[in-house]
């Protein structure tokens, strides 16, 4: 691991416990082990080895959407039942694989902090493997889901209470909205519709952006005019290494679009690739534009990553779930509209 790695790495662990040493008094519970990302499927080695390992890979451990090289959505690794003790037991992410003729119908189910806090655990039972496999697949996205909304909010557990407090209070003064960023992050520009905040080491950069523009028709919230709106105000704003340099929407990857809820409010997830006219930077992104129907206007809050010879995954994740703690001020009469609208 290289020192930066690793020092960020300990950072996050020292996070982790310090956030969830509250709740781990109350609820009994020992701290999840293992890294971001790591999922241990529990089954026995004749139920793994062969079609089972091949098919749960193919799904837990496919590509990450919109990153510039492939990365696995998860690192899927199995643990036979013998072995399901102490680091294991206590895992962050757990699939619990048990195939019998007791079984009367098969099921999947969900739970939370069984073994440890904060755990995600899913448990598939099934008669015989053909019925598992079925099983599996036909649940598979709702699986990935409840594994990456885990991951998502440990994350916002961490920043829920140690965050940037200046971070905090700008955003709150220039868009009436709070958000939660994570220690170590500076405030790089602001103006009066934009700020940016970022985390620089010698080997990666980490940027949160939040700006917003007039909601004008449905047509705001088509791939066209998202882009639109930030290539014009990211080539405004966030200059590259060189002069005549400056962040656009890389235009050879095609954006993934996801409409949502968020906190109630409609909204636009956006997923791909940036990159720097008339350099050579890029890397990927996130960006959630939410409508605020009291004043009328589009508010957009972006996770960036720089991080050319590192991994990009886990950086992406940190940010995507430092913009998602975004909320606004006045989400209360946001709601009263927002049920009217419906």
């Amino acid at each position: 691991m290289k020192p930066i790695a690793f020092k960020l790495a300990i950072i996050a662990i020292v996070l982790l416990f310090s956030a969830c040493k509250d709740d781990n008094q109350k609820s009994g519970l020992s701290n999840v082990t293992g890294r971001p990302g790591e999922l241990f499927v529990v089954a026995n080695d004749e139920i793994w080895e062969g079609t089972v390992d091949s098919v749960f890979k193919q799904y837990l451990a496919q590509p990450q959407a919109a990153l510039p090289q492939a990365e696995p959505i998860f690192d899927v690794m199995q643990v036979p039942p013998s072995a399901f003790k102490g680091v294991f037991k206590s895992s962050r992410n757990l699939l619990l694989v048990y195939i019998g003729s007791d079984i009367d119908s098969s099921s999947v189910m969900f739970s939370r902090d069984k073994y440890a806090f904060p755990q995600a655990l899913v448990s598939i039972s099934a008669r015989d493997k053909a019925e598992l496999l079925k099983l599996f697949t036909s649940s598979s996205d709702k699986i990935i889901g409840f594994f990456m909304k885990a991951e998502r909010e440990r994350l916002q557990q961490n920043y829920a209470k140690l965050h940037e407090k200046e971070i905090l209070l700008k955003a709150n003064e220039l868009f009436d909205v709070s958000i939660n960023v994570a220690p170590g992050f500076k405030i790089a520009k602001t103006d009066s519709n934009f700020l940016w905040a970022r985390y620089e080491t010698p080997e990666i950069s980490q940027g949160i952006v939040i700006y917003s523009y007039p909601y004008t028709s449905d047509s705001t919230f088509t791939a066209s005019y998202i882009t639109e709106q930030r290539n014009t105000i990211l080539k405004t704003h966030i200059p590259g290494p060189t002069q005549g340099s400056y962040m656009s929407t890389e235009t050879q990857y095609p954006l993934l679009l996801n409409s949502i809820k968020k906190d109630g409010n409609y909204a636009v997830e956006v997923r791909g690739l940036w990159q720097v006219e008339n350099d050579f930077m890029g890397g990927p992104f996130v960006s959630l534009s939410i409508l605020d129907v009291l004043k009328n206007r589009v508010v957009t809050v972006e996770g960036f990553v720089y991080a050319p010879a590192n991994k990009k995954r886990n950086l992406l994740q940190q940010v995507e779930a430092m913009a998602y703690t975004l909320k606004f001020d006045k989400q209360s009469d946001m709601d009263k509209l927002n049920v009217q609208l419906q």
